[in-house]
């Protein structure tokens, strides 16, 4: 499944990522991003701008309830 995010706001992000478990999706500005088993898996082309939004999603993911 493929999502887009217009805007970039990480706990929404987060909370779809620990919904679906696997998959991509794109944030407008940043870049596309792929997840498995729950977590943000590190962009192979990363810069700085992807790199922060991976970190922060992450740290978001971690902070959601089981």
């Amino acid at each position: 499944m493929y999502q887009e995010f217009p805007v970039y706001r990480p706990q929404q992000v987060a909370r779809y990522v620990k919904r679906l478990f696997k998959g991509r999706f794109l944030i407008c500005g940043i870049g596309e991003f792929q997840f498995d088993h729950g977590k943000v898996l590190v962009p192979e082309l990363a810069n700085e701008i992807k790199l922060n939004a991976f970190r922060e999603i992450n740290k978001q993911i971690e902070a959601l309830p089981v």
